[in-house]
């Protein structure tokens, strides 16, 4: 399943979650300028080395950028590659705007950097040993898609489904989708032996992002949000005088 949009309008300018996908494209479009050896060392420089960070492991001199725990931090804005990025920008896009609307634009921007760092953190808890860098966003959106299911689960997500040759477009609740991915997140995780057989994805990242999002939401969405909406609609159907 891969969502495309979801029917769930808002009334508000997300200019944090725009300025969130603005900045993480400058600064992939930043390390694109810099050619592959250059590249490399930008994110070994400035991703969050589980093995740096739990202190098994020292960069060497030449390579510290920031404190391992600011890592944390950069590393949420750096991607392996224009798939990486855009896969995550557009769940971000998706997904963001409703959760911003639903705490503020600054409770919002510290509720995603905080996944961010809950995230960064169930990693490196899986992985303390590993020496590959961590990097990317995924993480702190998985904390707002955790807060998503817990207020718009039955929200309607414009969804592609393919299985083999088997393609349709299919309005399914959020609760379907995103349960999916993170049950996803979940087993990939459980099943991959060591961070290098994760195939590049930090699955328990993800996994933590979503649970921070899941338990966060409550103390930093607006008083007046409920949990488990009901769905809101773009468009109101009528028939014989009634919304349906």
């Amino acid at each position: 399943m891969f969502p495309l949009r979801d029917d769930n309008p808002i009334t508000i300018t997300p200019v944090v979650t725009w300025a969130l996908i603005a900045v993480n494209a400058v600064v992939f479009m930043y390390q694109l300028s810099l050619g592959q050896n250059a590249a490399q060392l930008f994110v070994y420089r400035f991703g969050a080395i589980p093995a740096v960070i739990s202190g098994t492991e020292h960069l060497p001199e030449k390579l510290v950028a920031v404190p391992p725990a600011m890592s944390l931090f950069t590393s949420m804005f750096l991607h392996g590659g224009w798939m990486h990025l855009v896969g995550n920008m557009w769940f971000l896009w998706i997904f963001g705007n409703n959760i911003e609307e639903a705490m503020g634009h600054t409770r919002y921007l510290l509720f995603y950097l905080l996944c961010g760092f809950m995230a960064a953190g169930s990693h490196i808890f899986a992985y303390p040993d590993s020496t590959i860098p961590t990097i990317g966003a995924s993480g702190a959106i998985a904390g707002a898609l955790g807060a998503y299911i817990m207020l718009y689960p039955r929200a309607r997500v414009w969804t592609l489904i393919f299985v083999f040759f088997f393609i349709r477009l299919i309005y399914i609740p959020a609760w379907m989708v995103l349960g999916a991915w993170i049950l996803l997140q979940f087993i990939n995780g459980s099943m991959a032996v060591g961070a290098q057989n994760t195939g590049g994805v930090a699955f328990w990242a993800h996994v933590g992002g979503f649970i921070a999002g899941v338990l966060l939401v409550a103390f930093f969405k607006k008083r007046s949000v409920r949990f488990f909406n009901p769905p809101r609609l773009h468009e109101n159907i009528y028939y014989n005088g009634d919304t349906i």
